[in-house]
């Protein structure tokens, strides 16, 4: 059979040459333009229909062309009942586990004298290659979040200034459903791609059974084909949500054709309408945006019947995850090596961790409220991060038997005895406070150092402390040596005793520790 069928005009043209001007079939083709095995098919067929030339008047071209062409089709299969292959594509996405094979046992079931398998995938697969690309695909109600950013960005412009920030527009897009979440951020961060994840899941109203990125830094630290490395703090995201991330993988855009479908939408339906809108800030941007997306998923579909919003509550809202009690709280990771004082800094903060873990790597996992530390995947100590800056908090049970008893000691409690002896010993301590990076750290020095009054009295222990101010000799080694040669009874040096005085804002200076006359 031709593959195209020709017109009933050049059907009887080449009737007309064959038998009333008897041409061969090699004139035919070339007078005609077409194949020779194209008009000696047509020949045959008039030869079998038993039509010569002239064509009656009566044989219209209907009726020529049903005698040429005859249906070979039995007779039964007129009575076939056609599935209704909406029905077996909303079946497909909206139940987990329904396959081809199992609607078709339905179907035959029902008819047993309906098509075979092999028609029955064969129409489907034709029916559902007349859907729109992003319809296409087969994915399970609930299972997959399909999350990029748009190429594009809109402007926001500063007030103030005329600065103009490029905010980033964030896209996700349920499978099934082809339910579709956008929202504008400052950028592509860890902060934002995070934020943005906890607002699309609130958006939905649940959690799907995994979220597929593209191979983004925030999500992806390390890309590969089989074992990309996800971002510890995405991760985390996932852990509290209990879901898992899938990364499409590097040049496969098959995998990721939800998200660049989504994408597309989002710059036509949303920011194509907002091109030539001026955005002082990213409340009255984003405001715009719901908006417009509320029309995109109440927009109906071209070749199914319903919309995104409508598909949505029918199919993937009754198969999402319930989301947890409290959205997820943006953590950091890093890596921290223990000092020798037992603790790990985070951010200018210092942390203790049990006195064993000296010199040990920790993963170290910071929120806005708590500090985590983490040793062979095992939380070894925990913090809240309210503390002033510098500063550092030791849990007694963190530290050795030997320094435990050193919690007994203040820096309040150092300056008091300090003063009792006299104003330089005093500057000398506060001198060694504030040296320290942690007070602790100055408490043994210190104890040291007051200690030697006993031996030596607080007059000497006083003169020894003015000579160490002087020297920059702030050190219990270099006090007891003063005091053992002697030095502390000898006058200053010359160039010595003119140099200025420690100056420091935290330093009152020997005038304040002098008794006041009334």
């Amino acid at each position: 059979m031709p593959r195209k069928r020709l017109s009933m005009r050049k059907i009887r043209e080449i009737l007309r040459l064959k038998y009333y001007c008897n041409s061969s079939i090699r004139e035919i083709s070339q007078s005609c333009g077409i194949g020779r095995g194209t008009v000696g098919d047509y020949l045959n067929r008039a030869k079998v229909a038993g039509i010569s030339w002239p064509i009656p008047d009566e044989l219209t071209d209907t009726s020529l062309e049903q005698r040429l062409f005859p249906s070979t089709a039995p007779r039964a299969s007129l009575t076939r009942f056609i599935p209704d292959f909406q029905e077996v594509h909303k079946e497909l996405q909206s139940r987990k586990h329904v396959t081809l094979n199992l609607l078709w046992q339905e179907y035959k079931e029902q008819h047993p004298e309906g098509y075979q398998y092999s028609w029955f995938c064969h129409s489907y697969r034709n029916w559902a290659a007349h859907l729109d690309v992003v319809m296409r695909h087969e994915h399970r109600a609930g299972e997959k979040l399909f999350v990029d950013y748009t190429g594009q960005t809109v402007a926001i412009v500063d007030r103030e200034t005329g600065e103009i920030h490029k905010a980033q527009i964030f896209v996700a897009v349920l499978g099934a459903s082809n339910y579709t979440y956008a929202e504008a951020t400052l950028s592509q961060k860890i902060e934002d791609w995070i934020g943005s994840h906890v607002r699309a899941f609130a958006y939905i109203g649940g959690v799907p059974e995994a979220v597929v990125p593209d191979n983004l830094k925030s999500g992806v630290s390390k890309t590969c084909r089989y074992e990309p490395d996800i971002n510890p703090t995405y991760n985390d995201l996932a852990r509290h949500y209990q879901t898992v991330i899938l990364p499409a993988r590097v040049r496969k855009p098959r995998d990721k054709a939800k998200a660049e479908a989504g994408v597309l939408l989002v710059e036509r339906w949303i920011l194509a309408k907002l091109r030539k809108h001026t955005f002082f800030s990213l409340v009255d941007l984003n405001r715009e945006i719901q908006k417009l997306l509320k029309l995109l998923n109440d927009h109906s579909f071209k070749k199914l019947p319903g919309s995104r919003k409508s598909w949505f509550e029918e199919i993937d809202r009754p198969a999402l995850k319930q989301l947890p009690a409290s959205p997820y709280e943006l953590a950091y990771w890093k890596q921290a090596t223990v000092h020798l004082d037992y603790h790990v800094e985070v951010e200018g903060f210092y942390y203790s961790v049990p006195h064993s873990l000296v010199k040990k790597k920790l993963d170290i996992r910071y929120t806005k409220n708590t500090v985590e530390c983490f040793y062979s995947n095992k939380r070894v100590a925990s913090h809240l991060r309210n503390i002033p800056r510098g500063r550092h908090v030791t849990i007694k049970e963190h530290m050795p038997l030997n320094h435990q008893k050193y919690l007994e000691w203040t820096p309040e409690r150092f300056k008091r005895w300090a003063t009792k002896i006299g104003p330089e010993t005093a500057i000398l301590t506060e001198l060694l406070l504030l040296k320290r990076t942690h007070p602790q750290q100055a408490y043994r020095t210190l104890l040291g150092i007051l200690r030697l009054g006993k031996s030596y009295g607080d007059l000497r222990l006083e003169a020894a402390c003015k000579r160490a101010v002087h020297i920059n000799a702030l050190s219990y080694r270099s006090i007891e040596s003063i005091l053992k040669n002697g030095l502390d009874q000898k006058p200053l040096p010359e160039m010595d005793s003119k140099k200025a005085p420690v100056k420091h804002k935290n330093i009152r200076g020997a005038a304040y520790y002098k008794p006041t006359t009334h």
